[in-house]
């Protein structure tokens, strides 16, 4: 597949890295020369220096032969631009990262494609939505739901007061008989390694475990995992950020107690007219006094949404410190991503890991329905449609020679979620979940070719 990107900011980079694994023909386009060396020494794809927007640049770049082209600059009418015109010039289909998410609540009424931009990926979007879901189930560190919860997976750091801690896979399948959960991933404290667990793989105390479960499985994983189901009531947001306002809005038509400190005067004033069921505060959310006097410690849920990462890292831990239960940062760095298992913030998201992955699933073979981030885990969590002619249809799950670095956790049958064994028979029209490391995707792919 010939593909162009448009902007090797981090988007742009990460996207171009997971292609690569691929053997995709991948042009990479950028102003900055040192952003293109250092995807060039790192990546076996080809650099162009200069402008999208430039119709000799495209064409330098043979966009009239291009599969698709995709725009992840960080200003989103340069990404629109870039569409129209490769579309017109000849590229079969294009994708636009945009960060006014009005775009995408009012797709329906302004056809796109009429003007070249076939897909549209709103990263505020994407952010709020990871947020929601992580408040909907406000024990665990991560989650993801696959057809509307019929299957979801649950990344939870396990507690000592566990009851299978310390037991293998084996052993709490024999000890807790007819659970409706099954785990894919396992992430060891203090450890950047990851495995795809196996009968042998024991549970241990500070464990991040990722966990494939149907809709039953829920609230037997909150007691197996040793956590407990609080109420979702109270939630500050730091940062009256486009997410942070966007977040305010949605949770207040939920009728949950909304306070949001904004440190620009301005800005706070415009909130408080915008948002008024949400109680808005002028201060600066770093100063531990003001957020003491704004009553942090009974918060539920503290959100940090500014501009910058390192606020929003220091002023979750302030929370953490201060007992709240559910701290959530956003962080655009890689580095930042890694962190959370370790310093105790619960979720750090990663709005421009969540678009490139996002992005990525238009690209993946094999009819891929969905792609789960998993917070910058060397892994992926993937959703395929098997076809009739599939290597995967009409067999039994031990009967396939899958690779050791990848399991199915559940299947989406007629619509509803099963959590699948070793003798489950695949059927063409069924949705597989998979978890993989990334060395094997593309042998897992292969399966559903």
């Amino acid at each position: 597949m010939r593909i162009i990107i448009a902007g090797a900011g981090e988007v742009g980079f990460h996207l171009a890295k997971l292609l690569s694994y691929e053997s995709h023909d991948i042009t990479l386009i950028d102003e900055k020369k040192e952003r293109l060396t250092y995807a060039d020494t790192r990546l076996d794809i080809r650099v162009l220096k200069g402008n999208a927007t430039s119709i000799s640049v495209l064409k330098d770049a043979n966009i009239a032969m291009t599969d698709l082209i995709i725009a992840v600059t960080s200003i989103e009418s340069v990404n629109i631009t870039i569409c129209v015109l490769a579309k017109r010039l000849g590229a079969k289909q294009t994708i636009a990262r945009i960060n006014n998410s009005e775009f995408i609540d009012n797709k329906d009424e302004i056809n796109f494609a009429e003007f070249g931009i076939d897909e549209l990926i709103s990263t505020e979007e994407l952010a709020s939505n990871e947020i929601k879901m992580l408040l909907n189930q406000a024990a665990f560190n991560h989650m993801h739901e696959f057809e509307g919860g019929e299957l979801s997976m649950i990344g939870v750091i396990l507690s000592k007061s566990a009851p299978f801690v310390g037991m293998s896979v084996m052993e709490a399948a024999a000890a807790f008989p007819g659970i409706h959960f099954m785990p894919i991933i396992i992430q060891n404290e203090n450890s950047d390694d990851i495995m795809i667990p196996r009968g042998d793989t024991v549970f241990k105390n500070g464990d991040l475990a990722y966990f494939i479960t149907i809709k039953e499985g829920v609230h037997e994983l909150y007691k197996l995992a040793g956590k407990t189901k609080n109420k979702v009531q109270n939630i500050m947001i730091l940062g009256g950020s486009s997410i942070g306002k966007r977040l305010a809005k949605e949770l207040c038509d939920k009728k949950l107690n909304i306070k949001i400190i904004e440190s620009d005067k301005k800005r706070a004033l415009e909130l408080a007219d915008e948002l008024p069921n949400a109680l808005v505060v002028y201060g600066d959310g770093r100063d531990v006094e003001l957020l003491q006097e704004e009553n942090i410690e009974e918060m539920d849920v503290f959100i940090a949404a500014t501009e910058s990462p390192e606020t929003n890292i220091m002023t979750c831990l302030v929370a953490k410190s201060k007992k709240v239960k559910k701290t959530i940062a956003l962080a655009e760095s890689v580095d930042y991503s890694k962190l959370s298992h370790s310093i105790g913030i619960d979720t750090i998201i990663n709005k421009k890991l969540l678009a490139a992955n996002n992005i990525f699933k238009y690209i993946r073979k094999g009819d891929v329905l969905e792609i789960a981030t998993l917070h910058n885990l060397d892994a992926e969590l993937l959703e395929f449609k098997v076809r009739e002619n599939s290597k995967i249809t009409n067999k039994i799950i031990r009967e396939l020679n899958f690779p050791r670095d990848a399991s199915i956790g559940g299947v989406i049958r007629d619509g509803k979620g099963h959590i699948v064994l070793g003798d489950f028979q695949i059927l063409a029209g069924d949705k597989v979940v998979v978890s993989c490391l990334a060395d094997s995707v593309i042998k897992v792919e292969k399966f559903f070719d």
